[in-house]
């Protein structure tokens, strides 16, 4: 960029920062180039005859955090970024803007190459190189994401309408269609550690983010099943056998433990537009909700340093 055409960019953000301007306040908060040698090769077009051109991959992860966010389509985050003096100092000033076709291949690669999981054990070695390591152990919760179930005939490569691929009905108080969240955050500092993405008939306690040798804390829905780190799972009354005194008290301990992991989900659903997905399958599914638990990590992160 020309400096006359950055000297206004910079006069004209001058009035945002006086407001204040959260963006700001998170991008000095990790390394986003430990992100490029992750994703070069994603946008490396220097074949014989050519190809569109190449594209910044720190500036394509830092639009990804901007999307998920703001909770922006690909089409709407193309216009803020070319409109929002924010957005675009977030963004390092680039000379171009990618467009939404850019964006939306970038999420696809990262679907199918699993990068995405790189950029995220990426993410969690800058904070224990922060000095946020897991001391006290962690909770792990699942909560349901819904999706458009679409017709009602086949899915998989079979089906016929856009919205069924991966999505599974499950049943609760009511029958809810879409995947799972598995997630996993550590009751030192509410940072999520640990994520996976399933279907929503697959139950709770089939997955286990837990390490060997870090305490779990779990509710009763993983009662039964052992985790590999240490088990600090709420017990559950069975038939003939109720709960005694000192069962209703560790759960009542365990309980305070974990109740700040539900927090991570509502922010997620409510602050970060989580809740509900259009893409199809579980790799697109983790691929958005890997940015949108990125951003709640940001988000954190900025009270805590």
């Amino acid at each position: 960029m020309d400096s006359f055409k950055s000297y206004l960019f910079r006069q004209a953000y001058k009035e945002v920062e006086k407001l204040g301007d959260r963006l700001a306040e998170v991008e000095p908060l990790i390394n986003w180039e430990k992100f490029r040698p992750i994703l070069q090769g994603l946008f490396d077009n220097q074949g014989p005859q050519g190809g569109r051109p190449n594209v910044d991959p720190v500036l394509m992860v830092k639009m990804l955090v901007l999307q998920a966010w703001y909770g922006l389509s690909d089409p709407e985050l193309e216009r803020q970024a070319v409109s929002r003096i924010d957005f675009r100092r977030f963004l390092g000033y680039p000379e171009s803007i990618p467009d939404a076709t850019t964006v939306w291949q970038l999420r696809e690669r990262l679907a199918e190459t699993g990068k995405d999981k790189r950029i995220w054990a990426d993410l969690q070695r800058q904070l224990d190189e922060k000095g946020f390591r897991v001391r006290k152990g962690v909770s792990q919760d699942a909560s349901f994401i819904l999706a458009d179930p679409g017709g009602s005939g086949p899915r998989g490569d079979e089906a016929e309408t856009r919205r069924s691929r991966d999505g599974d009905w499950a049943k609760r108080e009511e029958s809810t269609f879409g995947y799972k969240l598995h997630m996993k955050a550590d009751n030192d500092h509410g940072l999520v550690r640990s994520l996976d993405v399933t279907s929503a008939s697959v139950h709770d306690s089939r997955v286990d983010l837990s390490e060997l040798g870090e305490a779990v804390y779990r509710d009763k829905g993983y009662f039964g099943v052992e985790p590999r780190g240490f088990n600090a799972t709420m017990r559950r009354a069975l038939r003939g056998h109720p709960l005694s005194i000192w069962d209703r008290m560790r759960n009542a301990r365990i309980s305070r433990r974990r109740a700040p992991v539900e927090r991570v989900f509502t922010v997620l659903k409510r602050v970060f537009h989580g809740g509900h997905m259009l893409v199809t399958t579980v790799p697109r599914v983790r691929v958005r909700l890997m940015f949108c638990l990125m951003c709640f990590n940001l988000a954190r992160l900025r009270g805590l340093m």
